[in-house]
């Protein structure tokens, strides 16, 4: 016998998840990275960057100020998200603020002249940028709760999942 009324509305586990543990440990490491490319602009990377040719340190400084914006933009979306779990800001407030934070698009390819040369460590700190940025991506689509994108081809996916799961519940009487 099904005790589920047919207009029941169906509950987003997307904020749930947000509100996790999984967004403490997202928080964590974005806060981290944000200190250790700070401490490494401000120290080592402007030793290295002072050593390299005219046209790597262009794309340095370039770099550098593109990788120190992604990460005050996340910052921000963290920090907010943070306010939200702890009680201390609507997630409708939050999401009003967030609508304001305009995050850069991730280059479609990194390279270019130049790009070889920069100092490892930067190059590293772009790439782990570019993964915190993607997961707090996936996290704002569940905050706002939006499946993630499915892969067409995807036979197995959580959409498909919850659809076969809807319709053998819903068949029962």
């Amino acid at each position: 016998m099904n005790d589920k009324p047919e207009n029941a509305a169906a509950i987003a586990i997307g904020p749930r998840i947000v509100a996790s543990g999984g967004f403490n440990a997202l928080y964590r490491e974005g806060m981290g990275l944000i200190e250790d490319v700070a401490s490494y602009l401000d120290g080592e990377g402007r030793s290295q960057s002072r050593a390299l040719p005219r046209e790597a340190s262009f794309l340095y400084a370039t770099e550098s100020m593109r990788l120190t914006t992604r990460l005050m933009q996340l910052a921000s979306w963290l920090l907010l998200q943070r306010a939200v779990n702890e009680g201390e800001l609507t997630a409708e407030s939050a999401r009003s603020e967030k609508e304001k934070v305009q995050f850069s698009a991730s280059p479609s390819e990194r390279g270019g002249p130049g790009f070889s040369d920069l100092p490892d460590r930067l190059k590293d700190y772009i790439g782990k940028g570019d993964r915190l940025f993607d997961r707090v991506m996936q996290f704002d689509k569940l905050e706002r709760g939006k499946m993630p994108e499915r892969d067409a081809g995807a036979a197995n996916d959580v959409a498909d999942q919850l659809s076969r799961l809807k319709a053998a519940f819903g068949r029962q009487e």
